[in-house]
């Protein structure tokens, strides 16, 4: 299998992360949206969308985008699963990575809209955005309990969404105010899997 992948997307370190937690053969190759024609020609005849992560199986199929890939490879292997089969276990991680899909899909905005022309950059919209993420960051906040959380595909999706806030974005700042998310997202970046796909600085 192969996974196309960048170093900097949280979409795709989500799946970086899941093959290392579960212990998984999966080759994982460069690929650039945004790259020289002939590039992103390769990544669209994978992914129709353009967009990474794909996951390209033995077999050819081509799985795509990371909601999909971090299920299947949850299949994958004898490791513990990641994903709750049921019961209110699955329905908070797959809220939490939606949640998490929402602040990197926000951060991811943000950066983008940023590169366009100054005049022709939507003040607005990058208001709206920066609100996303930090209504989030309150709401998980506001869940969190003494306990240790799980550590589940939501976890990964939280911890990759706003580790990508804080390496693109570090005027947001998502942790003030809540202690408990920092301290957990802090000791989720620091778990070995998450340590070895964090973005080049």
């Amino acid at each position: 299998m192969q996974l196309l992948s960048s170093p900097t997307s949280p979409f795709a370190r989500k799946a970086r992360v899941m093959i290392l937690e579960r212990g998984l053969d999966v080759e994982v190759v460069g690929a650039n949206p945004f790259g020289a024609a002939e590039e992103v020609g390769a990544l669209r005849r994978a992914n129709p969308l353009g967009k990474i992560p794909a996951l390209i199986l033995d077999d050819g199929q081509v799985l795509f985008d990371s909601p999909v890939i971090c299920e299947y490879l949850d299949t994958l292997g004898d490791a513990a699963p990641l994903v709750p089969k049921s019961g209110p276990a699955r329905w908070t991680a797959l809220r939490r990575q939606a949640l998490g899909d929402g602040v990197a899909e926000a951060g991811f905005n943000i950066v983008m809209e940023g590169r366009r022309p100054a005049e022709l950059r939507s003040d607005e919209w990058i208001v709206r955005w920066r609100g996303a993420i930090l209504c989030a960051a309150a709401a998980i906040e506001a869940e969190l309990t003494a306990d240790a959380e799980a550590f589940d595909l939501g976890a990964i999706t939280l911890a990759c969404a706003f580790g990508y806030i804080r390496f693109r974005l570090p005027d947001i700042h998502w942790a003030a105010g809540n202690p408990r998310l920092s301290t957990w997202i802090n000791a989720l970046l620091a778990r070995d899997s998450l340590a070895a796909t964090a973005p080049p600085q």
